[in-house]
């Protein structure tokens, strides 16, 4: 059953590759984590990737339309995109793109005060978007100074208010972590230089995915024409590694180890 963004506000809903090719961004993602595609209801430009049957992620070939750059964004949830914009814009931040009529809704694309870049989504939240229980997607914004990035996103997406249904955001060891429910669906870490020369360095929104196989994935990415951008890094509870797609795009791929 479909819910309205303004019953799951302030949670990630989407993540979506921005891209000028579908065909290719297709064979690249089915090759590399076993995706199949469906056609989209927000137009033939869309598409949406499933694994198992459950849909993960979008993909939307609108790079050369709207002029954006290649690649993964996390949408959030908002009750109301007007609302969201001038907040953003209040905040010192920059609303690239829209807020955009679509067929369910309305979207808009920004950078925060850094330049990290989010989406922001009002309209309709279908069932394979689920804020309120662990996936095999999830988000994190490496930041200069998590502190200040949480205020800025609490803000502007209703962070641990009084509304009802609002997420709780937690500071644990050094970095933000934003739950629904109990469940997980962003984290904010420091660390992030927004100079720095590596542009994977920077204030950035990262996407991961969820896999069996760290090690396979990273394999199947340079067979089929991506690269490895960072070495595996090793927890407690997971591996992860950064990947790039045939495009240069960057994305995360991790791998359980233990229990959190």
């Amino acid at each position: 059953m479909s819910r309205s963004s303004g019953e799951v506000f302030g949670a990630p809903v989407c993540v979506s590759l921005a891209t000028h090719d579908l065909a290719a961004a297709e064979a690249f993602y089915g090759d590399v984590l076993g995706w199949r595609f469906r056609r989209s209801r927000l137009g033939e430009e869309f598409r949406v990737a499933c694994a198992d049957d459950v849909p993960v992620a979008g993909i939307a070939a609108v790079v050369p339309r709207l002029g954006v750059p290649t690649a993964w964004t996390p949408y959030f949830a908002v009750a109301d995109a007007d609302v969201a914009a001038a907040r953003i814009r209040e905040r010192g931040a920059t609303t690239a793109v829209g807020p955009l009529a679509f067929a369910t809704g309305r979207a808009g694309l920004a950078a925060d005060r850094d330049g990290a870049v989010f989406g922001f989504w009002e309209g309709e939240v279908g069932p394979e978007r689920r804020p309120d229980s662990d996936g095999p997607v999830w988000v994190e914004l490496k930041a200069r100074d998590a502190f200040a990035a949480a205020v800025f996103y609490g803000e502007v997406l209703d962070w641990a208010t009084d509304l009802p249904g609002s997420l709780d955001v937690a500071y644990e060891q050094d970095h933000v972590v934003v739950r629904r429910h109990h469940h997980t669906v962003a984290r904010i870490d420091a660390g992030a230089v927004e100079a720095a020369p590596d542009p994977h360095a920077r204030p950035r929104w990262e996407v991961h995915f969820s896999v069996p196989d760290l090690d396979e994935t990273a394999d199947r990415a340079v067979r089929a024409g991506g690269g490895v951008l960072r070495p595996v890094s090793t927890s407690p509870t997971e591996r992860r590694v950064t990947l790039s797609d045939w495009a240069g795009t960057p994305f995360t791929v991790t791998e359980a180890t233990g229990r959190p």
